[in-house]
This record gives structure tokens, C-alpha cells and sequence, in this order.
């Protein structure tokens, strides 16, 4: 089964920010992994899920929170 694609703008509104910010983080090598097919550019499903993954984070360990 293929992996599905995400385009740029996919992204950007899965993520709400914009297309430039992922323009960006592709000049300076950030972000999740890319296809690139000629101009076009493809985000695999899969990737991106990984991405989101490796951003989560437990927070602070507070007291306050702990019940």
C-alpha cells in the first residue's frame, strides 16, 4: 500500500502556519522529511506523523500539576 502524500499547503493547514514558514525550513534543512519531484514538493504521511512525534513533549515537572 502506498504511503499517502501530503502537498505544501496540506501541511500548512494540518499545521496552521504557512507555506513560506515550510518553504524555509527546507532552505535551512528543519522540519520533516521531503520529496522532491521536479518542482513539486510531497510530504509522506508518515513523515510527517514522525515529525509530530519527536515534538512532543511531557512539559515541565511541577508540582502544581501533580495530584
Amino acid at each position: 500500500m502506498a504511503d499517502e502524500l501530503l502537498t505544501q499547503k496540506q501541511l500548512a493547514q494540518r499545521w496552521a502556519l504557512s507555506e513560506r514558514t515550510l518553504e524555509r525550513w527546507r532552505s535551512i534543512g528543519e522540519g520533516p522529511v521531503y520529496i522532491k519531484l521536479g518542482y513539486t514538493v510531497r510530504y509522506r504521511l508518515a513523515d510527517v506523523e514522525a515529525f509530530e512525534q519527536k515534538g512532543l513533549s511531557a512539559g515541565p515537572q511541577n508540582a502544581a500539576y501533580s495530584n
